[in-house]
This record gives structure tokens, C-alpha cells and sequence, in this order.
């Protein structure tokens, strides 16, 4: 089995993203993941991106470098890059859902990527917790001053 990695980036979106971009985002990635053998997770609030993907080393860091010239991400900032045993996402396919931070807890699969098969909100204090947990208190926020904003 070759060997895989995790990354973990937060960005802000440079555009507004309702139900219907995200889905459209989704679909335009789903293939080239597929091929790749890329999985992960995708949170977006608010207006800011937290991303985990996971894959070969190689795949993962060219999703990452084009994903830092992509015009809808502004402020990429590389939060975690480093070697798995195996994914915590293997299962899961490209699809979009609207879930509330109390749904979080009934996921299917997203509890695996915490240790002990523990659901997220029942987790003592751990990176992953700690980084999922800011990003939905709205800590990873950026605020952007000027005209950044842009329409693709």
C-alpha cells in the first residue's frame, strides 16, 4: 500500500457559496478526486473553507497547490500536512449537505476521524476536535478588508 498523508487548510471564499455553488464545486471536483484518489472533508461557514484530504503524497499536494491559485480561496493558510495510517474519509463521496453544528454528532463517518469511534461532541480536548471545534465557533474566520471579493 503506497503511502498517504492528511492535509488540513482553512481559506476564506472570495465569493458568496449558497446551496447551489457548493453543490456545483462539488460535482466540478468529484470526478478528479475520483481519479486521484483523493478523499476528505469539507466544512464551509460563513463564508470560510476548513478542508481535510487525504491521498498519496504526491496527489495531495497538487489539489493543495491548485487549490492555492484558485481564484475563490483567499488567505490558504496550511494548517496540517502529515503522514497517515489510513483515511478517515475512504468511504466518502463528493456530495453536499446543510448540516446544524447538533447534527455534526450524528454524521455517519465523520466520528471515525476522531480516536476512540467517540462522537465529536463527547471528545476530551485533541487537535482534530480543537481545529473543527474553532472553525464552527467561527475562529478561523477571516475578516477581509478591501476588494478582495470577486465573482468566477
Amino acid at each position: 500500500m503506497p503511502p498517504l498523508i492528511h492535509l488540513i487548510y482553512a481559506s476564506v471564499a472570495t465569493q458568496e457559496f449558497g446551496p447551489e455553488q457548493l453543490t456545483y464545486l462539488l460535482q466540478q471536483s468529484r470526478e478528479p478526486n475520483v481519479r486521484a484518489s483523493l478523499t476528505g472533508m469539507l466544512l464551509y461557514s460563513d463564508g470560510n473553507f476548513f478542508q481535510v484530504l487525504e491521498g498519496e503524497p504526491a496527489a495531495v499536494d497538487k489539489l493543495y497547490k491548485k487549490l492555492e491559485q484558485d481564484k475563490r480561496h483567499a488567505q490558504l493558510t496550511l494548517i496540517i500536512r502529515e503522514p497517515i495510517v489510513k483515511r478517515s474519509f475512504g468511504g466518502w463521496s463528493m456530495g453536499f449537505s446543510s448540516v446544524s453544528p447538533e447534527e455534526l454528532t450524528k454524521i455517519d463517518g465523520l466520528n471515525d476521524f476522531f480516536a476512540g469511534g467517540s462522537c465529536f461532541s463527547q471528545l476530551d480536548a485533541g487537535r482534530a476536535k480543537k481545529l473543527l471545534a474553532a472553525f464552527s465557533q467561527g475562529r478561523w474566520h477571516a475578516k477581509l478588508t478591501g476588494p478582495v471579493l470577486e465573482t468566477v
